[in-house]
């Protein structure tokens, strides 16, 4: 398996693989949608054999009282239905963290399952004074500092792209 940017020649596979991984097609809408007006955005694809199985995008995000701190959000993160559970999804977010760092990107938010993104470093955004801008329960919103202290003292509101509002 390789994990590597997004090229163009990925968008259809793309958009199939986040097809299959949710239950409506929201969310490969919305990698297009963010592709097009979020920048910058981190596209990553996990590739096997010449075909794209997973793919993972972080946009920026703003937060609130702080809106010059370089913050990215991670979603959607997908992975091909036949793929899953296979170690796929954690490489491409370390990858993606990785790559967010390199780009002076200093905190990572994610909304997603509280088992899962711990593990790699993610703990309840609360812990830093941050809230989402979805009502959501504390235990699913959390964040990441990729620099030590980078959230120290940075309490705020996350806001997404306004292209997650019409998902």
């Amino acid at each position: 398996m390789l994990i590597r940017a997004e090229n163009e020649n990925d968008r259809d596979a793309v958009f199939a693989v986040n097809l299959s991984a949710f239950e409506t097609p929201a969310e490969a809408t919305l990698v297009d949608v963010l592709r097009e007006h979020a920048q910058p955005v981190v596209s990553l694809v996990a590739e096997d054999k010449g075909n794209v199985i997973g793919h993972i995008m972080f946009s920026p995000v703003i937060l609130s009282g702080n809106p010059d701190l370089k913050v990215m959000g991670l979603a959607p993160m997908a992975v091909a239905s036949e793929y899953q559970c296979k170690g796929i999804g954690s490489a491409l977010v370390r990858a993606g963290l990785e790559q967010c760092r390199q780009l002076g990107f200093v905190a990572v938010v994610v909304l997603g399952h509280p088992e899962y993104y711990p593990r790699f470093g993610f703990s309840t955004s609360s812990q830093f004074g941050i809230d989402s801008d979805y009502e959501v329960p504390e235990e699913v919103f959390m964040a990441l500092e990729l620099e030590p202290e980078a959230l120290s003292g940075k309490t705020g509101r996350a806001k997404y792209h306004h292209a997650f509002s019409k998902v």
